[in-house]
Formats: structure tokens, sequence, C-alpha cells
């Protein structure tokens, strides 16, 4: 019996019951055959460049997050610096003190995806860490520690007066609670989300490992709001209404070049997202997906289903952009990018 619980507690079988842990390629391959299909209709396998003429790309891969996020009105956005690498530790101390930074605050590289080398800093030992394995520009940005932080993805038309939110995803950061009873490891090991990341928790928590947590005491374990890092995305669709579109619509349209994208961001209550009060850690394009569906338990299909639309408006917005004068990227170019990107988001050995 111990054996088939260890067996059925396994990583392995934790992510082939949950279909948001499977491999990208197998999720993604009924898209990859409709998107063919759409190529093929727009005479371009680089139609989505088109989809948000303001940004590299259209935001699939390779453009500066710095850039993008600098489009962002100042209202709603932290504060932010772009870092040249590779980089010293003097040099980025320097701009720590320009800039009027206080640790801790969060790196991460310009160019990337997934939570790669997205990392908190709170010391000079981590900076001289972080520069070890990042030979390349990367973003100093401002810790928002506002409490709800959110994925809205928005949608525009050329040809429509207006655009709306048609995705919400909550995102509920991996943290276990004490009992008084059990070690910070054994809260981790029982946790499902918490055991996928004991490699780096082993590493972060080294010290803590073998402490009693108290009963009622929360840990936060891991404070960057990716999905890949354990993060719980929640489907937030509940919260979108019509001020809800209004106030990103007010936002979007300041963005030059923007028509579909999700913004991540940070607020303190849903109140202030509605009323325009929050702060943008990221802005993605074309690339970006309505993340509500990686919510627990939602259905394979379901999600295909909105996956397809999803792409059928990447299409329908590049399309109306061509009939306006943009261009398709072509398509050599479109492969140096892609170069590039994969260069600087593979980790250093």
């Amino acid at each position: 019996m111990a054996l088939k619980s260890r067996i059925a507690q396994s990583n392995f079988f934790t992510k082939a019951r949950h279909w948001e842990y499977w491999p990208f390629g197998i999720v993604q391959f009924p898209l990859f055959i409709y998107y063919g299909w759409l190529a093929l209709r727009a005479r371009s396998f680089t139609f989505f460049t088109a989809s948000n003429p303001g940004i590299t790309m259209g935001g699939m891969f390779g453009e500066s997050k710095y850039d993008v996020l600098m489009k962002v009105p100042a209202a709603n956005r932290p504060r932010t610096a772009r870092v040249k690498g590779p980089a010293t530790t003097e040099t980025v101390v320097h701009c720590l003190e320009e800039y009027g930074f206080s640790l801790p605050v969060i790196f991460k590289p310009d160019i990337g995806e997934r939570g790669f080398m997205v990392k908190r800093i709170s010391s000079r030992a981590e900076i001289d860490l972080y520069l070890a394995q990042m030979p390349h520009d990367f973003i100093i940005q401002d810790l928002v520690d506002l409490p709800v932080e959110m994925g809205v993805f928005y949608v525009r038309l050329p040809s429509a007066g207006q655009g709306h939110v048609n995705s919400v995803v909550i995102k509920e950061m991996l943290s276990v609670t004490g009992d008084g009873v059990q070690t910070l490891q054994a809260l981790i090991l029982q946790k499902d989300r918490a055991r996928l990341q004991w490699p780096a928790l082993q590493q972060r928590f080294a010290g803590r490992l073998s402490d009693v947590v108290p009963a009622g005491e929360s840990i936060e374990l891991v404070s960057i709001g990716n999905h890949c890092l354990g993060t719980k995305f929640l489907d937030g669709t509940h919260l979108i209404n019509d001020r809800l579109s209004e106030t990103f619509d007010t936002v979007s349209k300041q963005i030059e070049g923007f028509y579909f994208g999700r913004f991540d961001l940070r607020c303190a209550t849903v109140e202030d997202l509605y009323a325009g009060r929050f702060l943008v850690m990221e802005l993605n394009g074309c690339g970006a997906e309505p993340a509500h569906i990686y919510h627990p338990g939602f259905p394979l299909s379901r999600a295909l289903r909105i996956l397809f639309r999803h792409w059928h408006t990447i299409f329908r917005i590049a399309r109306e952009n061509t009939a306006r004068g943009v261009s398709y990227m072509p398509w050599k170019q479109a492969v140096a990018y892609y170069r590039e990107f994969k260069q600087k988001t593979t980790p250093i050995v």
C-alpha cells in the first residue's frame, strides 16, 4: 500500500493526471495544424507579426520586455531600469542608486519567457550570483508587493472602436501553512505543486527545512507569479464586465500599435483593478495565452476551443492590419529573431 501511495504521489503521476503539466508540444499539436491552415490563408507563416505592429514580432517571442513596458502609461508601471549585459556588480549597484531602488527588487531578462531567470534579489551576494548566470541585458524592477496578482487579456480589432477583456487569471502564489507538528520539508513534499519545485526549494530553504512550522503560519515558497514556478492559476473570468473592458480599453489605446495581449499586473483590490489603479509588471503580446485555462481541473477540450478562438483572433487582427498597410515580417528576419531568442533564453551550464 505504501508503494502504491508513493507511486500515486510521484511527480510523474502528478503531471500525468493534470494536463496543465503536459509537455508543450502535446497540448499544442492540434493548434500547430490550425496555425498551418491560417498561414496558408494569410500566405505567410509570419502573419502573427502584424497582430501588434508596435511590438517586435507582434510579441510572439524575442521582443524587449523593457521596450514594451515603456509603452504602458507611466501611472500604470512600476519603476523599471534596463542594464546592458554582461554587467559588473558595480554597474548594477550604480543603477540601483541612480534610480532610487531599494532591495529587494526583481531581476529578469530583457528577452525571456516562462519565468526564465526571474529572480527576487535581496543582497549583493545575490546580485553577484545572478550576474554569473546572466550575460545578456536584463531588467531591474521594483518589487510590487500589492496583494492581488492577475493576468488580464485584452483584444481589439483595428476596425473596432472599442476592445474588450476576454480572460482574467488570478495568481495564487505557492505557499504552505504550518500545523505545529510537521517540518517545512514535510509540508513541501506533501503538496503536489511544491514537490514539483523541490530542487529549487531545497536550495532556497536549505537552512529551514528541518524547522517545525507553527500552526497557522503561512510561508510563501515562491514570490514570482509564474505557472512554471508553481503558481496556481485560477479562473477569474467572472470578474469580466463592461467596466473592466472600458478600463483596459482606455489604457490599451495609449499603447501604440497594441491590439492583443495580456497585462500581468498587481493591484490592492479588485475595485482598484476596475478603477485602473494597478501596476503592470509585464505586457505580453500575441505570444501570451488566456491563462485562466490553467485553472486546476479546467477541461482540456474547453481549453483547446479557447485556444483555437485565440489564434483565429490573431489572424483576424493581423489581416485587418495588413489591409491598413502593415507588412508581415519576412521569414528570414523572423528566423534570425528566433535564433537570438533561443540563444538568450538558454541557461548557462
